[in-house]
């Protein structure tokens, strides 16, 4: 079933519906165009295009993957990262637990694509899509489903909606990073009413603990990992209380990507319990990375002995006007490049075949197809000019991008990753 659902994306026409692709391949499927190997300079990409470095794209695989082995975690990354189903399973194949979503559209394009481990990171009220949850358990005694919860109410909200159903939805408290925070449970005394409604509802399996200690107030390693010693005691709490009992495993869930050394420090100290503990790591921005945000905060700038990860996009825009030795704009804007976070970064020019740095080029704003770029008396930009962009925030840039070519060093391009949003 993967293998064919996988297969089949192969099998979608290029045409028009994916940008920066060659016009002269829109009768061609993306296998056959992929089994060309063209250079995306030269093989008839247009620009503005979105590609991913598949040595860079490598590199982090293994080094999430090394990471999780060394500290002896579990490994579920964050697919809305990427929202695409071939990178979910280059994860699975490096030995990933399963993968962590959002909300339910996510998690019905994981079932498609035969995810059979699934943690929903949020919480989940909504009646039509537990319904279908529940369907998806019955069909297949293999699908393992865990979400948040963090209310009684919400607990009676999944308990109305999967009356009938004939396996319990796995559930894990969620505890809040903190006051004014985003959702969880805001103290230990609430943590454990909401257990307790869990217990009481006949559809659902309470099964740990969770959170994201990326939402601290504040935060620092001390705060983070103040916090995490918290979600830590309140699993032991439960568990001497006997709200474990029965379970093969225990989970304690946390860990985006800007921390991860210090939930790998703390679920450390997890203390043994009544039930082998699963310590799942969630960290999803690794895949791609990027130039900004995560490049910041990436715990490996920490424990540079851990590993290191690399920007793996880049935005390839060409320059269409240089109205003035300060300015020049390229047609790349808001619709092709994350800038939620960080505006794009100019990082090299392209001209007849030869690179260069992007030197005295500052992208200061985005329109919505074009790119404002501010250029010093050392900046060498000419229209017609290659520019590549490095972009922050990997969720952003991969929704904009439905079908992204896979480029190796040298430009040829080796695949097409679809990501579904």
């Amino acid at each position: 079933m993967v293998l064919d659902a996988l297969a089949r994306l192969a099998e979608e026409r290029v045409g028009h519906r994916f940008k920066g692709l060659p016009p002269d391949a829109a009768d061609l499927t993306v296998g056959e165009l992929a089994a060309q190997r063209r250079n995306l300079f030269t093989g008839g990409f247009t620009t503005p295009v979105l590609a991913l470095s598949a040595e860079r794209l490598e590199h982090n695989l293994a080094a999430l993957e090394t990471f999780a082995e060394r500290h002896g975690l579990a490994f579920a990354p964050h697919g809305k990262t990427s929202m695409a189903p071939q990178l979910f399973h280059r994860q699975i194949e490096r030995g990933a637990w399963g993968i962590t979503l959002a909300v339910p559209h996510q998690v019905r394009v994981a079932r498609e694509f035969g995810v059979e481990r699934v943690f929903l990171a949020n919480e989940l009220v909504d009646a039509a899509a537990l319904r279908w949850i529940a369907a998806e358990q019955d069909a297949d005694p293999a699908f393992r489903f865990v979400c948040y919860v963090d209310s009684v109410r919400g607990v009676e909200l999944m308990d109305a909606a999967l009356a009938g159903a004939s396996r319990p939805v796995d559930v894990v408290v969620e505890l809040a990073a903190g006051e004014g925070a985003r959702t969880g449970v805001r103290t230990e005394a609430q943590c454990a009413a909401v257990a307790d409604a869990v217990s009481a509802a006949r559809t659902l399996r309470l099964v740990g603990v969770a959170g994201y200690e990326g939402e601290v107030p504040q935060a620092d390693p001390e705060r983070v990992r103040a916090w995490l010693r918290r979600l830590v005691a309140l699993a032991v709490d439960f568990d001497k209380a006997g709200r474990f009992a029965g379970l093969d495993e225990i989970v304690v869930s946390a860990g985006g990507s800007a921390w991860f050394d210090a939930v790998a420090d703390v679920f450390a100290e997890v203390p043994e319990l009544s039930a082998p503990v699963l310590k799942l790591l969630r960290s999803g921005a690794y895949v791609s990375h990027d130039d900004g945000h995560y490049e910041r905060l990436t715990p490996f700038n920490r424990v540079p002995q851990e590993g290191g990860l690399e920007p793996a996009f880049r935005l390839w825009t060409q320059v269409v006007s240089r109205p003035s030795a300060e300015q020049a704009f390229t047609n790349a804007g808001k619709r092709d490049a994350a800038y939620d976070l960080d505006l794009p970064v100019a990082r090299v020019v392209r001209r007849d075949g030869t690179e260069r740095p992007a030197t005295g080029i500052e992208v200061t704003g985005l329109s919505d197809q074009h790119a404002w770029l501010r250029t010093s008396s050392e900046a060498d930009v000419e229209v017609g000019d290659w520019v590549g962009l490095g972009l922050s925030h990997p969720c952003t840039s991969f929704d904009k991008w439905a079908l992204i070519p896979v480029a190796e060093a040298d430009g040829t391009v080796v695949d097409y990753i679809r990501t579904f949003f």
